[in-house]
């Protein structure tokens, strides 16, 4: 029987994907309490910039800074989502936690995958060459990729570099756009494009099967924050920078 969707992953395992990255993005959209909000230090500086010169008021920086927290997390996922697809090619499986994203069964081919060309500073980058070369070294029939499933333009071509000063360069280990490592993996050379044009179906699909869930708790951040202003009568931009920074010289005034 043929697949629905695509036709180098079955439709279950495509649906899977599809599954995992729907629970992630439940999770990330889960209630944003303060607490969870001040998790890792809230940039004041940046939120009086950004309401001065977008013209937005305290309540609309908030809750725009809480969108963008969600959206990180599920960035992140997306990522994971296209690791797991590939994984169910035939003749090749997703790394665990094993160093790599996807390799071939038979070590010919490893590669990391990055869901994003520019999401890497110069230190990430020496590392995740120095890596692959490793591997290349180590497997002397393997091919390493550096994956950009969003890149610039599309290519396939060898990873020569310099980073922080130093070259690198590899007879095996190379940089590929998103679209020709699906052509890679697959054999067919319109492969992403046809997991661009199923994906909504399969969506659709997986969406109409499950029973619906309970309504996702409203983020609470901002509600928190105004109960506090109401005892303190500071502003919300003033509350923040309290509850994060009361330790710094002469904050403890505001």
């Amino acid at each position: 029987m043929a697949n629905k969707y695509l036709d180098f992953v079955a439709d279950e395992h495509l649906l899977k994907c599809v599954e995992n990255l729907h629970n992630s993005y439940l999770k990330a959209k889960e209630n944003i309490s303060k607490k969870t909000f001040y998790k890792n230090k809230v940039d004041t500086i940046k939120l009086i910039f950004d309401s001065k010169f977008n013209n937005l008021d305290e309540e609309e920086i908030i809750e725009t800074e809480v969108l963008r927290q969600i959206d990180k997390s599920i960035n992140n996922s997306i990522g994971t989502f296209h690791e797991e697809l590939l994984g169910g090619i035939d003749g090749y499986e997703k790394g665990d936690l094993s160093g790599f994203d996807i390799k071939a069964e038979d070590d010919t081919l490893f590669a990391d995958i990055k869901n994003k060309h520019n999401t890497m500073n110069s230190s990430s980058s020496e590392s995740l060459f120095q890596k692959l070369a490793r591997y290349a070294d180590d497997y002397k029939q393997a091919k390493c990729y550096w994956v950009q499933i969003l890149a610039k333009k599309s290519f396939n071509e060898k990873w020569f570099a310099e980073i922080n000063g130093k070259e690198y360069s590899h007879s095996r280990v190379y940089k590929i756009s998103g679209d020709q490592f699906y052509s890679l993996l697959t054999g067919q050379e319109d492969a992403f494009f046809k997991l661009y044009k199923n994906l909504p179906l399969a969506i659709s699909d997986y969406l109409g099967s499950i029973k619906s869930e309970n309504e996702i708790q409203e983020n609470s951040a901002l509600t928190e924050i105004q109960e506090s202003i109401s005892e303190s009568q500071r502003s919300i931009f003033d509350q923040i920078t309290f509850e994060n920074y009361s330790y710094y010289l002469g904050f403890e005034r505001l």
